[in-house]
């Protein structure tokens, strides 16, 4: 390359922008060139996207991160907003500003609702914490409605003074549930964006996003404070105002996201689709029908990884269990509920197909007169031979659905269905 003048290389970091080399008067020089010629962006704009966004982006995190964190920024700004006025009404409420009260008193309700708010923390964790990964979507919007009538009580508290402890314990306590229910969804939501393994950075970087947005949303609190000051109309005016922005907000968020892996939800969504005509829903299809508002009790519920006590009561029940089955999984309708029995050995692929099994089961139970290829289970004399001749279906359809969810880009080889850890072994018929 000697005294070759011109281009000599190229080098782009990511898929930002893109450096040029060349050789002018035997000197070489650096320039940008922007990215696939385009106009270099601006110092300004780099340094903003170094510091707010994922190193890489975007080909280091999901088609849905830009969409769903610009959402997640306007509910944390009108939030934030709503929070200030739940801490003016609180603050009000223990005595700031009054002669009369006195420090002790404040301090035991700020005491009280504290010690409330870290049982309820626990309490919820313990029993609702391994739901939060498959209906993540769900509990990350049933989070923030619960935030908001936590903060709702907080402004309504100071009008009931005799109850103004019992009230903002409660709120505290609702509050906790919040923290467990948006930290643990919201870590979540950044493994499914992570495309580079590198949920920690944006992790970070989404905390710097929503330091900023607190930020700005205390610069504004700083102009409404003085208007809302012994002025309990505007103050609810401005909360309902905040609240409906925030709901909103959170909701085209949630909906907003496109998560390719399996939940129960979605599987049902798919498995009725493909059993109706014989297509593959998209992921971005499935999450668009995908239900975001928690439903607490179903009408006929899908129990997955029980213990075999809860299927089969007697010998007889055993053999008839097994009867046209030969899989890694025992299914059974017992007390209203379609209950799976998971065996040691099962893969990921018999944990989808027992799922799906399932699910077709509880679609006949809940619809007697069901449509496509659940029609020749609706003949059925009693949940035994239900359950017989639905393995005789799920042996028909399962291999060509399976491949039709991998060409799909459906993730195949894990899952977020939601099963308990009892594992048990059996022996079975051979082929």
């Amino acid at each position: 390359m000697e005294g070759a003048e011109g281009l000599i290389a190229t080098e782009k970091f990511g898929s930002q922008e893109t450096w040029s080399y060349q050789v002018k008067s035997g000197r070489m020089k650096r320039e940008r060139v922007g990215k696939d010629g385009e106009k270099p962006s601006s110092s300004i704009t780099a340094a903003f996207k170094s510091v707010f966004l994922p190193q890489g982006y975007p080909e280091s995190v999901s088609e849905d991160y830009l969409q769903y964190q610009l959402w997640d920024t306007l509910q944390a700004f009108s939030s934030s907003l709503s929070g200030t006025l739940a801490t003016q009404a609180s603050l009000r409420g223990v005595g700031v500003g009054n002669q009369e009260a006195t420090v002790a008193a404040a301090t035991v309700t700020w005491l009280l609702r504290d010690g409330t708010g870290m049982l309820g923390r626990i309490l919820f964790a313990w029993l609702k914490g391994n739901k939060l990964d498959s209906e993540a979507k769900k509990w990350r919007l049933f989070a923030d409605i619960l935030n908001d009538i936590a903060m709702f009580m907080e402004i309504a508290a100071p009008h009931f003074p005799p109850f103004f402890t019992l009230i903002v314990c409660i709120a505290g306590i609702f509050k906790s549930i919040v923290g467990v229910a948006g930290g643990a969804t919201r870590a979540a939501l950044s493994v499914h964006q992570a495309r580079r393994n590198n949920m920690a950075d944006i992790s970070a970087k989404d905390g710097s996003q929503e330091t900023l947005v607190n930020l700005a949303g205390l610069l504004v609190s700083l102009v409404l404070i003085p208007l809302v000051t012994n002025n309990p109309v505007l103050t609810f005016i401005l909360f309902f105002f905040f609240t409906v922005l925030h709901l909103f907000a959170n909701y085209k968020a949630v909906r907003s996201v496109v998560m390719e892996t399996l939940n129960e939800a979605r599987l049902s969504i798919i498995l009725h689709q493909y059993l109706l005509d014989g297509q593959i829903l998209s992921p971005a299809e499935a999450n668009r029908r995908e239900p975001v508002v928690l439903e607490f009790k179903r009408k006929v519920p899908i129990r997955l990884g029980v213990r075999l006590g809860d299927i089969i009561k007697d010998p007889q029940e055993l053999q008839l269990a097994l009867k046209n089955n030969n899989k890694s999984y025992i299914i059974g309708v017992q007390n209203g509920s379609v209950c799976v029995c998971l065996a040691a050995d099962a893969s990921v692929g018999d944990e989808i197909m027992a799922a799906c099994q399932a699910v077709c089961i509880s679609a006949v139970l809940h619809k007697p007169q069901p449509d496509g290829a659940l029609r020749q289970l609706c003949n059925t004399r009693d949940s035994c031979e239900l359950v017989s001749e639905s393995h005789k279906l799920i042996d028909r359809i399962f291999q060509p659905f399976l491949t039709g969810l991998e060409r799909a880009k459906w993730h195949t080889d894990r899952t977020l269905l939601d099963w308990d850890e009892w594992r048990v072994e059996w022996k079975k018929k051979s082929h």
